[in-house]
């Protein structure tokens, strides 16, 4: 039987190995890693430092080539893509939400934002930037740059920047990092329901276990493997703003 696109995995890695040169010789960052994840699940990747979250989720953003194994995301086999392609794919299926917020320091608030649809060649481009702006509580905030706003006003506008183009995948790493906890928490309600509002699947790296554990799956990484896959009952707030 053939799965339709509705019910096909966004996610299906399957092998995927990545080795990197160095002087000391070659070093295996990840190693034999297999996930699935249904579309529009949230699923929290945790692990120590060095473990392979991060290298995972370039893997996925398609930032980063295997070494062996397969990668398909919404819809696209990662491994078969060009360089030139993979940016155009990305542009169009994935949002990310670094730790370093990553804005354009020349730019406002809404030209930050506004930054992928224009290269998508939207027409609208402006209207989305600045309705993604207000959906994360920054409408007053539009003509501010990066210098004039607080951490977690900048990390709204990444989220903003991250969800306007309507990714069908939301990746996100460390995005509270350089936060307060209480900002974080409000970034966190954000992301969490903006993903919701969007059906986005979503996929947050973070060291922290509790915010791991709003997700619908926790996977433990350890030495670029798999340790354990746990199914985690969301929070009532963040399964309310999942309805």
């Amino acid at each position: 039987m053939t799965l339709s696109d509705a019910e096909r995995p966004i996610v299906q890695l399957q092998d995927v190995r990545l080795t990197l040169a160095s002087t000391a010789g070659p070093v295996d960052i990840l190693r034999g890693i297999d996930l699935e994840v249904a579309a529009g699940e949230r699923v929290g990747i945790i692990g120590p430092s060095g473990s392979g979250k991060s290298t995972l989720l370039a893997v996925l953003a398609g930032l980063e080539k295997v070494t062996a194994g397969s990668v398909t995301v919404a819809g696209a086999a990662l491994n078969d893509l060009s360089e030139d392609r993979l940016a155009l794919w990305r542009r169009a299926q994935v949002g990310i939400v670094f730790q370093s917020f990553h804005l354009i320091p020349t730019m406002t608030a809404l030209e930050n934002v506004a930054v992928p649809l224009e290269l998508a060649g939207a027409a609208d481009a402006l209207e989305r930037a600045r309705a993604a702006l207000v959906q994360v509580g920054l409408g007053q905030r539009e003509t501010h740059y990066p210098a004039q706003l607080s951490g977690g006003e900048q990390q709204r506008v990444a989220l903003a920047r991250a969800v306007a183009p309507r990714p069908a995948l939301l990746l996100a790493d460390e995005p509270t990092g350089n936060l307060d906890g209480t900002t974080g928490h409000t970034i966190i309600d954000l992301m969490f329901g903006e993903a919701a509002r969007l059906n986005s699947t979503l996929i947050l790296i973070t060291h922290d276990e509790a915010l791991a554990a709003l997700c619908d799956r926790v996977v433990r990484i350890e030495d670029g493997r798999i340790h354990s896959i746990t199914a985690r009952e969301a929070t009532p707030a963040h399964r309310k703003a999942a309805e």
